[in-house]
């Protein structure tokens, strides 16, 4: 990479996260990549509302190539001393995104410079973190032909400056999914003339081990309560309303989506023995994210070429990515660059994206444009 556009796209990261913004927010962040990409590049520019794509033109002839960046930040305080500290309270770049968009602006930098020899798009993506971004920008992949697609994320663990790779799910699908019960109030010395969903709320709970056995699925499955809410803190009332509220994931979307339906049956069916109302609610749903075994290989085939350490990961993460959106209907694959193995984790307070890692991605994206 450059030396003057590195320090442009470090310069860029820095006022990005100076500026976080959270999940369809991000107004401010747009408008500053689209004005870098308008000032340093000849690209052309696609504002799309939420999110936006730039593209190198090689001709018609030539493959269509896309790189994804996100863009948004997550709802924590910044607690550590940076110069280019967060200035907004409750709002902070702990997830490394100011880093991903800078290295894709970077990247940009490099191809409006050097050319290549397929058309190059580079989207850039709201709404990460809440699983409703990528399935905004999907249109883009039939509009454009695009033939594959690429994008990392930096992660923690692995040795610094590493790539790591899998083939097939690279991350799990996940939703949170909210059961609301209601039955009917009653005073608390006569709780036998109200309906209490206490009992349905616990059943289900009880529930959650058999129907995440790994002796009837074939993947990993998880269901974990995150929050429990029955009734109200008056000593006098019995409870008449509760929430149950759960994070399922799957390695698998289809076991996933059993998962759900078994969920959904057995609340159902608590609710007509009990006299509950029952309904449910959903958010942050991601797909699952499966990596091609071509695109995974063009990317191993860079990480050595470029002399990166290449990680083989052994197994899916847990956590879920949007991604998949994009790979539903392309070819294409997600990697990881290492952060280092004792650096802090993505989502916690002493996290902060390594500038050097922009020269990283960008050498990557390079390299697989250049295949």
């Amino acid at each position: 990479m450059e030396s003057e556009n590195f320090e442009l796209a470090k310069k860029l990261r820095h006022e990005l996260h100076q500026h976080p913004e959270l999940s369809n927010e991000e107004v401010w962040t747009k408008k500053h990549l689209m004005d870098f990409l308008k000032t340093h590049t000849s690209l052309e520019i696609v504002d799309k509302g939420n999110w936006f794509y730039a593209i190198y033109r090689a001709g018609l002839d030539k493959p269509n190539v896309a790189f994804r960046a996100d863009f948004d930040a997550l709802p924590m305080d910044e607690v550590i001393d940076l110069p280019w500290a967060s200035q907004f309270p409750g709002k902070a770049h702990k997830c490394g995104h100011d880093g991903h968009s800078a290295t894709l602006a970077g990247f940009a930098l490099e191809i409006n410079e050097k050319g290549a020899d397929k058309n190059i798009f580079f989207l850039f993506q709201p709404a990460e973190e809440t699983g409703d971004g990528a399935i905004q920008c999907v249109d883009f992949i039939k509009e454009h032909n695009i033939d594959e697609i690429f994008a990392y994320h930096n992660m923690s663990g692995f040795p610094y400056n590493s790539v790591g790779i899998i083939d097939g799910t690279s991350f799990c699908a996940s939703k949170g999914m909210t059961i609301h019960l209601e039955g009917s109030p009653a005073h608390a010395s006569q709780p036998e003339t109200g309906i209490n969903p206490s009992v349905a709320i616990a059943n289900i709970i009880k529930a959650i081990s058999e129907f995440t056995s790994p002796e009837i699925n074939k993947g990993l499955i998880l269901c974990t309560v995150v929050q429990i809410d029955v009734g109200e803190r008056a000593f006098g009332i019995a409870a008449s309303k509760g929430d149950l509220c759960m994070t399922i994931r799957a390695l698998y979307e289809e076991e996933l989506d059993k998962l759900q339906e078994n969920l959904e049956n057995f609340a159902k069916a608590q609710g007509e023995e009990h006299g509950l109302k029952v309904s449910f609610q959903y958010n942050d749903e991601f797909p699952e994210t499966v990596n091609h075994k071509e695109s995974a290989d063009k990317i191993r085939l860079v990480a050595k070429s470029k002399s990166f350490e290449l990680v083989e990961l052994k197994e899916a993460f847990r956590g879920s990515e949007d991604f998949g959106h994009f790979t539903k209907l392309t070819k294409g694959a997600y990697c990881f660059i290492g952060n280092g193995e004792d650096y802090p984790h993505v989502h916690t307070n002493e996290y902060d994206f390594p500038d050097e890692l922009i020269k990283t991605g960008v050498e990557l994206f390079t390299g697989l444009a250049e295949l």
